[in-house]
């Protein structure tokens, strides 16, 4: 891929891009990897990353606007209230995934969510505990050598699993790492490794 952007001058992505689908171009170019620092924005990747279980990313992105809808702007106060009349509206939602684990799940999730920022002042505070308060700088030279999890991941998703939390796994929660910026793997050969490398 290095060579072939060189040689035609076009911009250079990570493999996993859907090239030529906008909404996903927009999404690696703008979002993914950037450090994040914003609780709603945390929450909003749990809700969204539990759902993607068994799918692909870009059906959820296709939908993330019916995810806000359906919960509440993801406000974590509000959606730790729902109960089941709301969860039965929420699986009568066709903005979304209506599989009831999830949904059932999210809901549970926010509570939890609100503890660890009752315990901590903020899940981000938490969450980048993980990684001593700073991205980890990776130097992939293809998607091909970026891990499924880390021992980071890992013990991030044993703690939250402690604390109640579901549809956490470690190849899960490496998925919110990266998106959030707590690790930067994009590849080396993209536009965007340097920008986010500081380099």
């Amino acid at each position: 891929m290095t060579e072939q952007c060189k040689d035609s001058g076009v911009v250079c992505r990570c493999g996993w891009v859907v090239e030529g689908d906008a909404l996903y171009e927009k999404y690696h170019d703008g979002e993914w990897g950037v450090p994040v620092h914003d609780d709603r924005k945390h929450f909003e990747f749990l809700i969204l990353e539990g759902a993607q279980a068994g799918l692909s990313w870009l059906t959820i992105l296709r939908r993330r606007e019916g995810y806000r809808k359906a919960f509440a702007q993801f406000d974590a106060a509000v959606v730790a209230s729902y109960g089941e009349k709301e969860i039965a509206a929420l699986l009568a939602d066709e903005g979304i995934i209506r599989n009831r684990l999830k949904v059932q799940s999210a809901v549970r999730n926010a509570k939890h969510f609100l503890q660890v920022q009752e315990e901590f002042g903020s899940f981000d505070t938490y969450i980048w505990g993980f990684v001593g308060g700073r991205t980890m700088q990776n130097a992939r030279r293809s998607i091909r050598e970026v891990p499924a999890s880390t021992k980071e991941s890992k013990a991030l998703s044993v703690d939250l699993k402690k604390r109640g939390f579901s549809f956490v796994g470690e190849t899960v929660m490496y998925a919110h790492m990266q998106a959030m910026g707590l690790v930067n793997d994009h590849t080396v050969d993209c536009f965007r490794y340097k920008d986010l490398a500081g380099l």
